[in-house]
């Protein structure tokens, strides 16, 4: 089981690598967002998801451990296949999935290749709380849980945050800001404030570009 490659990347293509270890080539599937950081002729080192089926042996190669273990949580979820993880991976950061799946922003999985509205419904319920649970590499575990917990909503204020939420969307912003917005505006408020009050604190917050 191949669980990583170290080389010179011998050539790139729309979605895939070779990367050459001591002149032997591998054929690697990747994130655009992967391709998009390798060169050819440099060094690189992958993290290897291996894929062993009856009719071939896949790789699927990645910069950070977190993206690779996104890839295989993803992967757990019924209608995701291998091409279509990595068409998430490449429109959302391990980080960015983060948010989305605490937001429960579907427009958000959408916006990959082969993720329609009923698949993104079903990713965001089956990962909402696992997602949470990922050891993430390439950066801070501390921030993994820093970035749930800012994003979480207080459990005494969540029916009035997603009263909230549900204006600012209606206002036209997007659901992953606005969910960013009001979760920040309601820590700072406390869970005793209106939803009134945190639509106006968040629109000023939206307003002021504190989000960008």
């Amino acid at each position: 089981m191949i669980a990583k490659l170290k080389g010179l990347i011998d050539s790139l293509g729309d979605d895939w690598a070779v990367v050459d270890c001591h002149g032997v080539g591998y054929l690697v599937a990747c994130s655009t967002k992967t391709l998009a950081r390798l060169e050819a002729s440099a060094a690189a080192t992958l993290f290897v998801e291996t894929q062993v089926r009856e009719d071939a042996i896949s790789l699927f190669g990645f910069l950070e451990a977190g993206e690779r273990d996104w890839f295989r949580l993803l992967t757990t979820v019924q209608g995701v296949g291998a091409k279509v993880a990595l068409a998430i991976l490449s429109v959302a950061s391990p980080e960015q999935l983060l948010q989305i799946i605490a937001a429960q922003d579907k427009a958000g999985l959408t916006r990959a290749n082969g993720v329609g509205p009923k698949l993104a419904v079903r990713i965001l319920t089956e990962l909402k709380d696992k997602a949470g649970k990922i050891a993430l590499g390439g950066f801070n575990p501390g921030g993994v849980n820093a970035a749930l917990s800012a994003a979480a909503p207080l459990p005494a204020a969540s029916g009035r945050m997603e009263d909230a939420v549900s204006a600012l969307v209606n206002l036209g912003y997007k659901r992953l800001e606005a969910f960013q917005a009001v979760g920040e505006t309601a820590r700072e408020l406390g869970d005793g404030a209106e939803s009134s009050a945190l639509i106006r604190a968040a629109l000023k917050r939206l307003g002021k570009g504190l989000l960008a």
